[in-house]
C-alpha cells in the first residue's frame, strides 16, 4: 500500500476527457448550420442590390458576340425579377464557401488524428481555390469560345434573342461542371491517402481515365466539340496533377508508419 507524507493530502485523480454525447453533437451541428445560413443571408443582402449589374457582367461574354441591335430578352414576365435574384443567391453561396468549409472543418477536426489534421485543412483550402479557378476558367476561356461557336453557325435570317433565364441556367451549369472538374486533384489525393488505390495503379489506368474525361465532358457540356474538349483536357491534366501530389503526400505517411510514431487524436 502506498502512503502519503504526513500533513499532505493525496492528489486528486485527473478526470479523463469526456466524449460528447449524441445530443451534444446534434446541437453543435445545428449551431454550425445556423451560422452557415446566417452567413449566406448576409452575403445575399450585400450582393442583391447589385444583382442587375452582376447579371450584365455575367452575360457580357454572350452580349459582346450578338449582332449590332440585338440583345437578350425575357420570355417570362417574372424573369427580370427572378433571374437576378437567383444569380444573387448563387453568388452568396459561392462567396460564403470559405466560411462554410471552415464550419465543416471545425465540426470534424476534434475527431481527426494529428497527421490527418495536417492534411485535411490544406485539402479543404485547396478545394475552395480550385473550385473558384474552375469557374473563372469557364468564364474567361470557355464562354467566349462556346458562344462564338454558337453565334456563328446559325442559319441566315434567324435572329438570335437569348432568354435571360435560359442563359443563367446554362452558365450556372457550366460553372458547376468546371468547378467540380477542377476538384479532381483533391479527389485523387484522398483516394491515394485512404488506401483505395495507389499512384502506380492510377497511372496504369491513364488511357481509361482519358476516355472517361471525354465522356464526362460530353455529358456536362453542350453538344459541341469545343466545350467538350475544353472540359476533358483540364480534367485529364488535373488528374495528372493529383497523381503527382498524391505521390508527394504518400511519402510522409509512409515515413510515419515506418518510424512507428503515428499521430494521436487530439481533443
Amino acid at each position: 500500500m502506498s502512503s502519503t507524507p504526513t500533513g499532505q493530502t493525496p492528489p486528486e485523480p485527473t478526470a479523463a476527457p469526456q466524449e460528447m454525447t449524441l445530443i451534444e453533437h446534434l446541437l453543435e451541428l445545428r449551431n454550425r448550420l445556423l451560422k452557415i445560413v446566417l452567413a449566406v443571408v448576409i452575403c445575399f443582402a450585400a450582393i442583391y442590390p447589385f444583382a442587375n449589374d452582376l447579371y450584365l457582367l455575367l452575360s457580357d461574354p454572350l452580349r459582346q458576340l450578338l449582332p449590332v441591335g440585338q440583345t437578350m430578352i425575357a420570355t417570362d414576365i417574372t424573369s427580370p425579377f427572378f433571374a437576378p435574384l437567383k444569380l444573387a443567391l448563387v453568388l452568396a453561396v459561392f462567396a460564403a464557401i470559405p466560411f462554410i468549409l471552415y464550419q465543416i472543418w471545425s465540426f470534424i477536426a476534434p475527431g481527426l488524428y494529428a497527421h490527418e489534421k495536417r492534411l485535411a485543412f490544406p485539402l479543404l483550402a485547396s478545394s475552395v481555390v480550385l473550385f473558384y479557378l474552375g469557374a473563372a476558367f469557364a468564364y474567361f476561356v470557355v464562354f467566349p469560345l462556346v458562344f462564338g461557336f454558337f453565334t456563328s453557325i446559325g442559319p441566315e435570317g434567324i435572329v438570335e434573342l437569348p432568354d435571360i433565364s435560359s442563359y443563367l441556367n446554362f452558365v450556372l451549369k457550366m460553372f458547376f461542371a468546371f468547378g467540380v472538374a477542377f476538384e479532381i486533384p483533391i479527389a485523387t489525393i484522398l483516394m491515394i491517402l485512404s488506401g483505395m488505390t495507389t499512384p502506380a495503379d492510377l497511372a496504369a489506368k491513364r488511357p481509361y481515365i482519358v476516355v472517361v474525361c471525354f465522356i464526362v465532358g460530353m455529358l456536362l457540356t453542350p453538344p459541341d466539340v469545343i466545350s467538350q474538349t475544353l472540359l476533358a483536357l483540364p480534367m485529364w491534366l488535373l488528374f495528372e496533377v493529383g497523381i503527382l501530389f498524391g505521390r508527394l503526400a504518400q511519402r510522409p505517411a509512409q515515413t510515419d508508419d515506418e518510424s512507428g510514431h503515428p499521430g494521436s487524436r487530439t481533443e
